[in-house]
């Protein structure tokens, strides 16, 4: 039985998924299986994949029916003990799972790993930004105390025993945009996470996913998940304001005053920086702008986004 299975699902990727193929199988690190989860690809994808040649890797092709399906899909498939994600636009560096395997091994008891990434834009490549201080080359933290910045959990540089999902559940497959935080939201309420502090993958960010987002907002996290927590654990609280501020703004972007004022009322705002409260009062028109410069700040590594 191998070590780690590797899930990755696949829409539509043929100008990347080769390079992110190779780096999975270029690791150091090679008791692994791959489990590649088509999700109805209209492009080359398909044939990109059976170019390679290699008994590790497990191709699967379905109809689309969205990328939590498709992770779900790879999750009842995996016979490792240890699973990880990896975008089909993403990659590892080559000691990426040397390292993820040697923490696990130092630290038996732990489930849940994230490690840091960098992101990389039209202009350049940088490191993400967390709200961690770095006094050792690892951290155990709670979640959304260790998140309010970027999430020490990404789809693609984690890894996960696979008792968290018995116990935690999957991806809601309802949710189209934001997935990935319900998942680490419900894995946060019960699990610390062990946070590498050495950079191992690499985000390829794609500047059209905001007007794909925009799209789903009706299909958008479901907060009242967590009423119950968020009352008395302020760290969860300010972490989804955080996201309702997100919400909010984008709401205001396609001009849905019903959305918006769901995700604002929700929000503590005594809690909330100064600066994202003038955010939140600031007509759409205006904040389109602010948001063409800010996203030109974040692709030249100048700035953050301005949804968070």
């Amino acid at each position: 039985m191998p070590f780690f299975s590797i899930i990755i699902p696949l829409y539509n990727k043929e100008k990347f998924v080769e390079k992110t193929l190779k780096s999975v199988l270029n690791q150091t690190f090679t008791d692994f299986e791959i489990i590649m989860v088509n999700d109805g690809s209209t492009d080359e994808s398909e044939s990109i994949i059976f170019g390679f040649k290699d008994e590790r890797v497990n191709y699967f092709s379905k109809r689309n029916e969205g990328v939590s399906t498709a992770r779900n899909f790879g999750i009842e498939k995996a016979v490792a003990d240890y699973i990880c994600f990896l975008d089909a636009d993403d990659f590892w560096y080559p000691t990426f799972l040397e390292t993820l395997h040697t923490y696990i091994q130092k630290l038996p008891e732990e489930k849940v790993f994230g490690l840091a990434y960098e992101i990389e834009t039209e202009e350049k490549i940088f490191p993400a930004e967390y709200s961690i201080t770095k006094l050792n080359d690892f951290e155990i933290v709670d979640y959304f105390e260790g998140s309010k910045k970027s999430s020490v959990l990404w789809t693609s540089s984690a890894g996960f025993h696979k008792d968290v999902f018995a116990v935690a559940g999957n991806f809601d497959k309802k949710i189209k945009s934001g997935q990935d935080i319900d998942l680490w939201i419900r894995i946060g309420l019960i699990y610390p996470i062990v946070f590498i502090q050495k950079i191992q993958a690499r985000y390829v960010y794609d500047f059209e996913s905001l007007s794909r987002n925009l799209k789903y907002l009706n299909k958008k996290m479901d907060f009242t998940k967590f009423a119950v927590e968020e009352k008395t654990n302020e760290s969860l609280k300010y972490f989804l304001d955080l996201n309702r501020f997100s919400l909010a703004i984008k709401s205001k972007l396609i001009n849905d005053s019903k959305s918006f004022q769901e995700f604002y009322n929700g929000i503590d705002l005594n809690k909330l920086p100064l600066k994202k409260r003038v955010l939140l009062k600031l007509p759409g028109f205006v904040l389109k702008t602010l948001i063409a410069v800010q996203v030109k700040l974040a692709n030249s590594g100048l700035g953050n986004s301005v949804f968070r």
